[in-house]
């Protein structure tokens, strides 16, 4: 069995990781030697591909078993270099053979706006992540919509010891990596009947108790103080890949995590 993980971060390491110890054959891009080697080490067979450019050919199989497509859309990036970059993803993928894709987006393309949004909502989505999307929406592929990633070292007290917070009273709209993990490889083993997932947590406790759960928990500073400045009450539905797959959340709540 070979999988193929095209621009291999965070989450995507992780995933090879759960397969490389299945005994699967991984192969994935990176955009440096120095990642390429970190990856190579883990059992993996990487290549340096660079897709802002148009020759972005490696030396790897044309057939896989499943695609797990982490090429980011960088909001440092305009649209026009978004676009740029997901032809050319689109332009590798159209000449592999494979069973199934999973693009891996974000609940950023919903505004940042009071409100519930599932993924039939398609007013005001952010350009950047839609045009990324659009380009590598295939049939036999399906999109799942990141919430913010937490989890092992990424913990969010950290990110506000000793700051002021200004979106305290906001909705935490996150997912824990282990979560993603099992919903990516659960995802390609079972039949989705939808283009568009969102992945979140299914409970919603403000950021500032997920601030001051995390803080005690690892032992880092609270921050300065909490201005409810922004405050805009937005919440991600994430429940139709639970129904579809009928999955039960290793973290529930983003404040254990």
């Amino acid at each position: 069995m070979k999988i193929l993980i095209l621009g291999c971060g965070w989450v995507g390491k992780e995933v090879a990781k759960y397969y490389v110890e299945k005994g699967w054959q991984v192969f994935a891009t990176c955009t440096s030697q120095e990642k390429k080697n970190y990856l190579s080490a883990l059992g993996l067979h990487v290549a340096v591909v660079n897709f802002d450019l148009k020759d972005s050919n490696s030396e790897f199989p044309t057939t896989f078993d499943y695609i797990l497509n982490s090429v980011p859309a960088s909001s440092k990036n305009s649209v026009d270099e978004i676009s740029n970059r997901f032809e050319h993803v689109r332009q590798y993928i159209d000449n592999l053979k494979f069973r199934k894709q999973i693009y891996l987006s974000s609940i950023g393309i919903y505004p940042d706006q009071d409100g519930v949004f599932t993924e039939d909502y398609t007013e005001d989505l952010n350009e950047r992540l839609l045009v990324a999307e659009q380009k590598v929406e295939l049939t036999n592929s399906h999109i799942y919509r990141l919430g913010g990633l937490f989890g092992k070292n990424r913990i969010f007290a950290k990110y506000f010891a000793n700051r002021i917070c200004m979106t305290g009273d906001q909705p935490a709209n996150f997912i824990h990596v282990d979560d993603v993990v099992a919903l990516i490889t659960k995802g390609f083993d079972s039949h989705l009947h939808y283009p568009i997932y969102n992945l979140v947590a299914p409970e919603h406790p403000s950021k500032r108790d997920v601030i001051l759960a995390s803080a005690k928990k690892y032992g880092f500073d609270l921050p300065l103080s909490f201005n409810s400045e922004n405050s805009f009450q937005k919440i991600v539905d994430g429940s139709l890949i639970i129904k579809e797959l009928k999955y039960s959340f290793k973290h529930s709540s983003p404040v254990t995590f």
